[in-house]
């Protein structure tokens, strides 16, 4: 048997490690262990509940304020005696998180094998996004497998000189993720009614905070002032400058919600009801081509360049005539919308996660 841990620490990594974690255990190949680090307690808790993992070890990083060394430097301590104690013969990791970058770097000091999922996702900018470029760039220096979603990010991979042979394209798990999640009759407080166009709004990048997350809000507002038929439903992250600042600009507004972050059944579910989304988040650019809803990118780079060319993402930046601007002309012209909506998705088919336990078995035979 295989033993495979993996090693994450905060919801959108839950997300997407969800059904791999879910197909190894039915697989008889494999024995899997998880190792959760806590860096963001709340909200990955709550995908572990929707999910049904149990986590194995849970390391519990996360302070008040933590810094990035902080988390770093606890990760490594935390998982040392951990790797010695189960001696897995690889550990899995997923994207760009400071908990990818360290769960690596921890896993390389006792000569464990990585697997790298969702690797090869580059800006080439080290200050955007920030930390998480550099965490991905050093994970995959790191790491012996790599699971590219998609041939874009295999080819960085071979730019960098990493060996064919340990490169994989599999697609995104979380396209997977969402065959578990999205149901045709899903009931929330948050779904709004079928006569309003509903816009899904998430913004919590560090590059973001401050005016650039105040020129949206204040373009958001605008439409919600001007479009009495759309409804603004804002799932706000826990950063209390994200709050403060959401509040002050968008609280006046009756058909803007600035809510609680949705659990992921609720976020899936919203989000395929929406008929549009605004968004800094990197999953989100991932999960809306296959639910057919726009995305309107708040940052000036993407790491998913895919969507853009397949045209079901579209990069606006955090300019306030900007981001007025592009929504604006995606409420009133339909041929504009429609050509963002029915562009295919990149993102893969919903079995990235069968495609990676292959590849794994195949590297131990």
């Amino acid at each position: 048997m295989i033993k495979v841990m993996s090693i994450f620490g905060t919801r959108p990594e839950a997300i997407k490690m969800a059904p791999l974690i879910k197909a190894l255990e039915k697989d008889e190949r494999f024995e899997s262990i998880v190792t959760v680090t806590g860096q963001h307690r709340e909200m990955l808790d709550q995908v572990l509940e929707v999910f049904e993992i149990t986590p194995d070890h849970d390391l519990d990083v996360m302070s008040v304020n933590q810094t990035l060394t902080a988390i770093t430097t606890k990760v490594l301590l935390s998982l040392e005696p951990i790797l010695q104690a189960e001696q897995p013969d690889i550990v899995l990791v997923h994207g760009d998180t400071t908990t990818t970058f360290a769960a690596a770097t921890a896993a390389f000091y006792q000569q464990i094998k990585v697997g790298h999922v969702e690797a090869g996702l580059r800006t080439w900018n080290k200050w955007s996004p920030f930390p998480e470029e550099i965490n991905r760039q050093a994970t995959d220096v790191l790491a012996d497998l790599y699971f590219a979603p998609t041939n874009e990010s295999a080819d960085n991979l071979r730019r960098e000189h990493h060996d064919e042979a340990n490169i994989f394209v599999t697609g995104n798990t979380a396209i997977d993720a969402m065959r578990y999640t999205i149901v045709a009759d899903q009931k929330s407080d948050h779904l709004s009614s079928s006569s309003t166009k509903q816009l899904l709004v998430t913004m919590h990048r560090r590059e973001n905070l401050g005016e650039p997350m105040a020129n949206v809000f204040q373009a958001l507002g605008r439409i919600a002032e001007e479009f009495s038929d759309v409804s603004i439903i804002f799932p706000m992250h826990k950063n209390p400058k994200v709050r403060e600042l959401a509040d002050t600009i968008l609280g006046q507004y009756e058909n803007v919600q600035l809510i609680e972050p949705l659990d992921v059944i609720d976020f899936h579910n919203c989000a395929a009801k929406s008929y549009l989304i605004l968004t800094d988040s990197g999953g989100v650019q991932e999960e809306a081509p296959s639910l057919g809803v726009p995305v309107l990118v708040l940052r000036d780079t993407t790491e998913r360049p895919e969507g853009v060319k397949a045209g079901t993402l579209k990069l606006v930046g955090t300019d306030e005539e900007t981001v007025y601007d592009e929504t604006k002309q995606l409420l009133t012209d339909v041929k504009a919308y429609e050509k963002m909506a029915q562009a295919k998705n990149p993102y893969g088919d919903g079995y990235a996660s069968q495609r990676i336990l292959e590849a794994i078995a195949a590297s131990f035979h």
